[in-house]
């Protein structure tokens, strides 16, 4: 059982009570796929000895196999210590015409597969990882509220909502006096899309970000070179589902910039991860900034981004070198 790193910093989550860490650890792409179980467990205990102590998952994360990873790594932790988050509605198990979306019985049952798989009686933060377009806003919120009212979910959030999506489900919450707390976007200096709209949504009902890719896939630590090969067991070399994901940043005009940004963080003090991680944390709408890793190490570094606050210089200069490559729309 481990105690409190110092460094550590913590964010209340929307207008709730529940603080989470400013640093998440994630295990999308990486928990029964990418990375063997042991070294899986070794990337968590150095979350754990970090001071990180939230989780996020998904059911869909490797068809469900990424909660058990996860669920075996924190078996023996202090379960009071953790938050404990994971999602509901991609496909998952056999892919019968119940097993996606965010209907009633696939949440009711999908909720239960999570706790079970992730070793606990409660989830802290249960997500719908996407809106569902073919099931009514009301049944979907209905069973979030039942899921809270048995104990089995602490908070509810979203993940990748739009403003409308969010203030729509933010009503029916009050409503049905749910907790929703937060939404879980894509966001990072080149992809900035949840500024114009969605952050101002958040910010009017009570949620906080927890994000993820705040370093872009592994792009913004400046490991991708113009001309050269994605170095060997990296993101870009993932066929498992990783390099079609980092792809989109893989332009040279992007990493031409990204390479100018080396200077950059090298003048504060910080690792090209650690200032990407610390750039988003600086949005103060975001409670968190998940980061995923295939090694320990990798965990050890991006935490130290925990705290830093990069000055409106820095930020401007990190502005001019990514004028015209950051995402500001989908």
């Amino acid at each position: 059982m481990r105690g409190y790193a110092r460094d550590m910093e913590f964010r209340r989550l929307g207008r709730s009570g529940l603080s989470v860490s400013e640093i998440a650890y994630g295990n999308w792409l990486t928990h029964g796929s990418q990375v063997e179980e042991d070294q899986a467990h070794a990337c968590v205990r150095a979350a754990l000895d970090a001071g990180v102590t939230t989780f996020d998952t998904a059911d869909v994360y490797a068809n469900t196999a990424a909660e058990a990873v996860l669920g075996r790594a924190l078996s023996g932790q202090r379960r009071k210590s953790l938050e404990i988050c994971t999602k509901v509605f991609w496909p998952t198990g056999p892919g019968g015409p119940n097993d996606k979306g965010l209907g009633r019985k696939h949440i009711m049952e999908s909720a239960n597969g999570s706790l079970r798989r992730l070793r606990t009686d409660y989830l802290d933060v249960y997500q719908a990882h996407r809106f569902d377009r073919s099931t009514p806003l009301e049944e979907t919120m209905l069973a979030f509220a039942d899921l809270v009212r048995q104990g089995k979910v602490l908070y509810v959030g979203v993940s990748e909502w739009t403003a409308e999506q969010i203030t729509r489900g933010a009503a029916l919450a009050r409503e049905l006096q749910v907790p929703l707390i937060s939404n879980q976007p894509q966001y990072s200096m080149l992809w900035r899309v949840i500024e114009p709209e969605v952050v101002p949504a958040c910010e009017r009902e009570g949620l906080s970000q927890i994000v993820f890719s705040p370093v872009a896939q592994g792009v913004l630590t400046g490991k991708y070179r113009v001309g050269q090969a994605p170095p060997e067991g990296s993101r870009a070399t993932d066929e498992k589902g990783g390099a079609r994901f980092v792809s989109r940043f893989l332009r040279d005009e992007v990493l031409e910039r990204v390479v100018n940004l080396e200077p950059l963080a090298g003048e504060a003090g910080l690792s090209m991860a650690q200032l990407a991680v610390a750039w988003v944390l600086g949005n103060p709408n975001v409670a968190s900034a998940i980061i995923g890793a295939s090694r320990p190490e990798q965990v050890r570094e991006n935490v130290k981004a925990a705290g830093v606050r990069l000055d409106a210089e820095l930020c401007a200069k990190i502005d001019e070198q990514l004028d015209g490559i950051a995402v500001l729309r989908s």
